[in-house]
């Protein structure tokens, strides 16, 4: 006899199903039922301190393991606070799954708690899709959708909201899909399609034409994008390089896709105003899984000529692509894949080691004067990191500085609020990310203003006995934006705060808390942090001295 539940517990029952170990959330009365089966499902629910936090937690638990990550909120205000973070997600690529209950009817009845005029079209604001569903059936066809679109499509946030005399309702489960859970070792992106669901796949004979012409360019490039940046790409991209003499440059969201000490990379410099003459000097240009976005670029246009190659699994990307340029819609992990194994010889190319070299020196002599001693603090908290730290980076000057001049060893390990550009996104998104790679070293940089934002889940991490080092960059103001203003001869004003003693305020917490006044100081208190039972908070500012 089939066994009827509340529909709310009936929903966390069917994510396990599909695969969900860990919610992020925080109950209310308005969707205590969606509790009622959290632990009878077998799921881990975190309680964060705040919405945004549980949004941001969902988000770096995403990024780290691949698998969606999936949220619980109430009506109302509970929805509102974990809009910045869907937003973030859209605009990031995550796969994150905020399920929320609603009120019952809106239109005759005025003064309910958590009321809003139209939460669904609000929510719908900063994510793929948010719907209603206001049947047990059609609230298990929405789950089902979003789990196949996040392996089918460009990953981005769904909500789904269900009235609250529904999920009080008696329901039948949702059909099973399987028995078995099979469990990701950590640092593995796995995300498991729903059965007779596969991505979309590839056109070899266009493939063949790109590799033609790759082979035959003199100057060919590659401009690698986080839509391709994951673990295990390394070799297939450095096949793809060598075999076509091909130099390349890689977005933020990119790097660690080639090789620190491949000689025909550019790094993750596209920004840098002179990297448009590389582009247009290059005879063969192909982005592969990069938006090309103002993030990327910080400038109108790449600067390559008519004729260059995208390949992409959103059409909104292509469709932006010069009419001259060749548009291939697929996963360009695929295209990676088929590319190392179909392209042979070693080519001479035009690109030279010299003249790369020559452009990042320049380049990083350029980021060291834009944001002086930054750079020495980058390089040496990058040499006592482990082996497979990942990074959750915030709005900060520091996150600027490193994003340039830090070569990653390894793809999707360092995430950072791109395009939506939220303030406190690192610290919930570090303890997001270590919960879902235990064992496996995680950190969080963050500046002073940011951490404000979210300070309060630091208390998760305590409680969870999470081992995360939070570097606080404190330069004791909004220093990105009092230099903005001065560009634009604007009276720099409101860019100063008071800060508290953050190291005090760490240890309220029940954190552990460092000042370190050298570099070899901070490399101690890293590396410790590290073997810690708990998260550390790491204070810097511009005074550290080598």
């Amino acid at each position: 006899m089939t066994q009827t539940r509340p529909l709310g517990a009936q929903i966390s029952h069917m994510l396990k199903d599909r695969g969900v170990d860990v919610i992020f959330g925080i109950p209310g009365v308005h969707n205590q039922e969606m509790y009622r089966g959290i632990e009878e499902a077998g799921i881990t629910h975190v309680l964060a301190r705040h919405e945004q936090g549980a949004g941001f937690m969902a988000d770096g638990y995403a990024r780290a393991s691949g698998k969606p990550g999936v949220a619980y909120v109430i009506t109302g205000p509970g929805l509102c606070n974990i809009m910045t973070p869907m937003g973030q997600a859209y605009s990031d690529s995550v796969p994150l799954l905020v399920l929320s209950s609603c009120l019952d009817e809106t239109v005759a009845t005025r003064g309910q708690l958590h009321q809003m005029k139209d939460q669904r079209a609000a929510a719908e604001t900063v994510c793929d899709w948010s719907e209603e569903a206001r049947t047990a059936e059609a609230a298990y066809q929405l789950v089902d959708r979003a789990m196949t679109e996040f392996t089918t499509r460009r990953k981005r946030p769904k909500h789904i909201q269900v009235p609250i005399a529904q999920l009080e309702a008696e329901a039948a489960p949702a059909v099973r899909h399987r028995p078995d859970h099979a469990q990701p070792k950590p640092d593995q992106f796995v995300i498991v399609p729903l059965p007779g669901i596969a991505p979309p796949g590839i056109d070899t004979r266009q493939l063949d034409h790109i590799a033609k012409r790759l082979m035959a360019a003199e100057r060919p490039l590659f401009v690698l994008g986080g839509g391709v940046a994951m673990p295990g790409l390394e070799q297939a991209v450095q096949s793809v390089l060598n075999n076509c003499g091909a130099a390349a440059f890689t977005t933020y969201a990119g790097r660690g896709l080639v090789p620190p000490d491949h000689p025909l990379s550019f790094g993750s410099h596209l920004a840098r105003p002179d990297s448009a003459k590389l582009l247009d000097a290059s005879d063969c240009v192909v982005f592969l899984g990069t938006d090309l976005s103002e993030g990327d670029l910080w400038r109108a246009t790449a600067g390559h000529r008519p004729g260059a190659i995208h390949i992409n699994i959103d059409p909104e990307v292509l469709a932006r692509a010069h009419p001259q340029d060749t548009r291939l819609l697929t996963d360009g992990v695929e295209v990676l894949a088929y590319l190392a194994t179909h392209m042979t010889g070693k080519p001479a190319s035009s690109w030279s080691a010299d003249l790369v070299a020559g452009f990042r020196s320049r380049w990083r002599a350029e980021v060291n004067a834009e944001r002086p001693g930054i750079v020495p603090v980058c390089d040496a908290l990058r040499d006592c990191l482990p082996q497979r730290t990942m990074i959750y980076s915030d709005m900060t000057q520091f996150a600027y500085t490193a994003k340039e001049v830090w070569d990653m060893d390894r793809p999707g390990h360092w995430h950072h609020p791109t395009g939506f550009g939220t303030l406190g996104y690192a610290t919930p998104a570090a303890i997001g990310g270590a919960i879902a790679r235990t064992g496996l070293p995680t950190m969080a940089i963050i500046g002073d203003y940011g951490f404000h934002y979210t300070m309060q889940e630091l208390g998760v991490a305590v409680e969870l006995g999470l081992p995360l080092p939070i570097i606080l960059w404190d330069n004791g103001k909004l220093k990105e934006i009092e230099e903005s203003m001065v560009r634009a001869q604007i009276a720099p004003n409101a860019v100063i705060a008071r800060n508290p003693d953050f190291c005090k305020l760490a240890e309220a917490f029940g954190a552990r808390a460092a000042a370190p006044k050298t570099l070899t100081d901070m490399q101690d208190t890293v590396r410790a942090a590290f073997d810690a039972d708990g998260p550390t908070l790491i204070y810097l500012t511009p005074d550290i001295t080598g």
